[in-house]
């Protein structure tokens, strides 16, 4: 039997250490800088540490793609083994992680063999393309085959989220539309989408937290209902518990999906969104 498509990707995909094992996905970190130190997403920094960090210093921290040695270090083991690679990488307009992925392909002579996704998304919109990938994978499919199967399903990933707070998104100057909703920062809780692989503000809350995730929850139930039906992530930079779990309530109701997986945001997407974000996460049909 051939040796199954390889698939990596970097860790903006936000994917729990038990569907990274499960789906035999290998992950390549991005940086994160506090200050003069820094580290590996995921590796040796939690996002509680970044949020503290930001917290004593009144600024948020600076996020950089992998090495090219990181990257070619990830890739090499599977060149070797001569099988084919599918990396994916967060969207290209948000970070060079891609582009790096690609320089190390050329530099180990595997061109041939590596396919670059640009997933065009962030966090588990990411994650949605990588475990359908490794799925894939494992029935066989070549790397052209989940190539293009990927590519059909990439436009359909739904990717949102609400914030607590917007002194993160506005800090890190990565969603423009922030910026003018900054003279309400304390009030506004905007559902911020990923649209081509770019993040805006669409609806606007008002209120606690709690009642405005659930709302926001709530107002995506046609989109829901035209999801497929797989998987649904719950994806947040740590929210209470009882938050979440009014989330998960809810989709259970529904009766739509076959699986509610809850992941916590890496240290990259908490970065950039701050605490108490929380995302619904899926592929429209």
């Amino acid at each position: 039997m051939a040796q199954t498509v390889k698939i990596i990707s970097d860790s903006t995909c936000d994917l729990s250490k038990e569907l990274v094992e499960k789906y035999d996905i290998t992950i390549l970190p991005l940086h994160i800088l506090l200050g003069e130190d820094e580290y590996r997403d995921g590796v040796d920094i939690t996002p509680e540490e970044i949020f503290r960090w930001s917290d004593e210093n009144k600024t948020t921290p600076k996020t950089s793609a992998p090495s090219l040695t990181e990257a070619m270090e990830v890739m090499q083991p599977f060149v070797e083994e001569g099988r084919e690679i599918i990396c994916f990488s967060i969207s290209d307009s948000m970070s060079t992680s891609g582009n790096v992925m690609r320089l190390a392909a050329e530099e180990l002579e595997a061109s041939d063999k590596v396919t670059i996704i640009n997933s065009a998304n962030l966090s588990t919109g990411i994650g949605l393309q990588v475990i359908q990938a490794a799925i894939l994978a494992s029935e066989g499919k070549t790397a052209a085959e989940i190539t293009t199967a990927i590519e059909a399903i990439r436009p359909k990933v739904r990717a949102s989220f609400v914030v607590d707070t917007l002194t993160y998104l506005h800090r890190g100057g990565r969603c423009g539309a922030v910026a003018a909703l900054a003279g309400g920062m304390l009030k506004l809780h905007p559902r911020i989408v990923v649209v081509d692989g770019a993040m805006d503000a669409s609806k606007k809350y008002r209120g606690k937290l709690s009642s405005v995730i659930l709302s926001y929850t709530r107002d995506m139930e046609e989109d829901l209902k035209n999801a497929v039906p797989d998987r649904v992530f719950i994806t947040h930079s740590g929210c209470d518990r009882e938050i979440v779990e009014a989330v998960r309530s809810y989709l259970e109701s529904l009766g739509i999906f076959d699986e509610i997986l809850e992941t916590r945001a890496g240290g990259v997407v908490s970065s950039h969104c701050g605490p108490g974000t929380l995302g619904v996460l899926f592929i429209a049909k």
